[in-house]
């Protein structure tokens, strides 16, 4: 049966429960209480009779819950002729269950968005027109037209001067952001300005929003461990109930004590409140960018004790970045990069595409390049608006142009140079590094503060490149040098300090993050392989959203035992009450609804989780169409 068959099976339910109570009231109050005895009865059998086949389905797969508790205090209400209790009991638990699916609807909202927005169809370019194709009949290389509104249906590259795309749905990022020819654009995102094109990069079934989609479906049928100890739990608790109903027909020989006590006992806070806050709080992760592939390692999250964090493309952007422009030759230095940008658009070398990129940043035109060859490894050769222009590295442009190469300060570590030639003479070298992320300093300090004792530097880089990168963030550890398989073994070793978050971006960190309690990918532009080994996928490619997801995890945990805690005091403290005499059936079932509806309203507060940093309004971009 599917959640929307279940869904209409409960509302019928509480429908059929409350019919018989309501109307079995209004008989008893005109005095024919002979016929209201029939209408409550007649409320509870249906009720009763789903909630018996429930539990059988539940033994047959080796599970044993508080249902039974529930099937065992309208029974008993029944043989002792407490139809009106038992009515109510009907009420209370036929309403805890729909409660429970309106509740956890609520919470799967924003993983239902994600699901309902993947599109049928895409618009293609073919011999000079356009025509309607369906996703899975989409190639790499085919250009796709994007119209305003559109859904991105493939990942692909930008392919006309620029586009804004809203990612909200998939980064919680709440501005739409430009982006630039040759810019990836993500699958699932929304175009929020004029029509563009793109060429599609991945097969429809392989894009970033298909892999979402099977990630979401995933996280939906997951079941956390807090959940199943909530099962263990309810062992307990059914021992305690029974113990406590015949202690009180035991010692005071009157079997409605017994009813009283396990009408009050009918457990929803233990039944619902795990699950509903929960998935809650994967609903709030998933809204901030942070999409956690099940319940299981959301409560992981919530337990963390060491972090290890990859170097490239992790803690630092994993693309070049220039640090500076020294001209030999008088040049200015944004003519400087248009000669070398331009004639790097011939390559798809990162550092090239990074020089492109910042010349791009800068707002500067590039002409065409003519005439180019490209030395793999080495540079390229070309002609940027009839001046012969060479860009490569020190070695390889010094010897084009005849003069000796090293005549440079010393490179800090890390460092990439580039140098630049224009008509045969050596015009200026560009400095270049991997730099720190923005916001990783701030991001470490408060995962300090959530309790993160052990946070750890993992890279294959050289140890004076990760010692230079890393300086000033306070790390307790730099491992530096390491293979796939030994950050594995890094990763099984810190397992003595406590649970271990592995946060990587690249194909060799799938292994580690695969080991690790939890493995974070960076999946905005990570490798696939490591998404699929990641417990959790950061869809915005920004590290510092792992200390919101973790404060999410922690905060949803912490409201799903508040509730069980809370709900169970209070359910024990009325049997007790009820084993005294001091609450009648009904009032016991009236109290225990009380309880129910306080408990699946707490746990809904995960919904409204708020992490720190993440709520400040955010500067409109110049340009972007309301």
């Amino acid at each position: 049966m599917d959640h929307a068959q279940t869904d209409r099976l409960k509302t019928l339910l509480l429908a059929i429960a409350l019919a018989g109570l309501v109307t079995g009231l209004g008989l008893h109050f005109s005095g024919r209480t002979d016929l209201a005895q029939t209408a409550w009865f007649a409320g509870v059998v249906p009720v009763l009779a789903a909630l018996v086949v429930e539990i059988i389905r539940s033994l047959a797969r080796g599970e044993v819950g508080l249902d039974i508790v529930a099937a065992l205090s309208m029974s008993a209400a029944l043989t002792f002729a407490e139809t009106l209790a038992a009515a109510v009991v009907a009420v209370m638990y036929s309403g805890g269950t729909f409660l429970e699916s309106f509740a956890e609807g609520r919470a799967r909202r924003e993983m239902r968005d994600l699901l309902s927005r993947v599109p049928r169809t895409a618009t293609r370019h073919r011999n000079g027109g356009l025509e309607e194709v369906a996703l899975d009949d989409i190639a790499p290389g085919d250009r796709l037209l994007i119209r305003q509104g559109d859904i991105v249906p493939v990942d692909g590259r930008i392919a006309s001067a620029a586009a804004f795309v809203d990612t909200s749905a998939l980064t919680g990022e709440s501005l739409p952001v430009r982006l630039d020819r040759g810019s990836e654009a993500m699958s699932g995102s929304t175009n929020a300005g004029d029509a563009f094109d793109i060429e599609a990069t991945r097969e429809a079934k392989d894009s970033t929003y298909a892999g979402i989609v099977r990630l979401v479906e995933a996280a939906q049928a997951s079941k956390a461990p807090m959940a199943r100890l909530a099962d263990r739990w309810s062992l307990g608790f059914l021992a305690v109930t029974v113990a406590i109903a015949f202690a009180a027909w035991w010692f005071t020989g009157d079997p409605i004590r017994a009813v009283a006590v396990l009408v009050v006992a009918t457990p929803c806070p233990l039944i619902l409140a795990v699950p509903v806050a929960l998935v809650a709080g994967l609903s709030r992760a998933a809204h901030f960018g942070v999409l956690v592939k099940g319940a299981k390692p959301l409560e992981a999250m919530a337990r963390i004790r060491t972090l290890i964090l990859d170097k490239t493309g992790t803690l630092t952007d994993g693309r070049p970045q220039i640090v500076s422009i020294d001209s030999h030759d008088g040049m200015g230095a944004d003519d400087i990069l248009r000669y070398a940008a331009a004639l790097d658009q011939a390559s798809k070398h990162p550092v090239a595409q990074a020089i492109v990129a910042a010349a791009r940043d800068r707002g500067l035109t590039l002409p065409i390049p003519e005439d180019v060859a490209e030395i793999p490894g080495e540079g390229v050769i070309g002609f940027i608006d009839g001046r012969q222009v060479i860009v490569g590295g020190d070695g390889f442009v010094a010897g084009r142009v005849g003069r000796l190469s090293g005549d440079h300060p010393e490179l800090a570590a890390g460092s990439v140079m580039v140098a630049v030639a224009v008509e045969g003479r050596l015009a200026a070298h560009l400095v270049m590094s991997d730099p720190l992320r923005e916001g990783a300093a701030e991001m470490l300090a408060s995962l300090r503060q959530q309790g993160v004792a052990r946070i750890l530097l993992a890279t294959g880089d050289r140890a004076e490149v990760a010692a230079r990168v890393t300086e000033g963030l306070g790390l307790d550890g730099i491992r530096a040098g390491l293979t796939p398989d030994e950050k594995v073994l890094l990763v099984l070793t810190e397992h003595k300090n406590g649970p271990v978050m592995m946060v990587g971006d690249g194909v060799n960190d799938a292994p580690a993050l695969a080991a690790a309690d939890v493995g974070v990918a960076m999946g905005a532009r990570g490798a696939a392989a490591s998404a699929e080994a990641a417990d959790v996928v950061l869809l915005v490619d920004r590290v510092d959203r792992i200390a919101p997801g973790i404060e999410i995890a922690r905060r949803s945990r912490r409201i799903a035992l508040e509730s069980v805690v809370a709900g169970i005091s209070l359910s024990v403290l009325g049997m007790i009450a009820a084993a005294f005499g001091y609450l009648t059936p009904v009032q016991g079932a009236l109290l225990q609804e009380a309880i129910d509806v306080a408990v699946i309203l707490n746990a809904l507060r995960a919904l409204r989780i708020s992490p720190a940093g993440l709520t400040a309004p955010q500067t409109r971009i110049e340009g972007v169409p309301a």
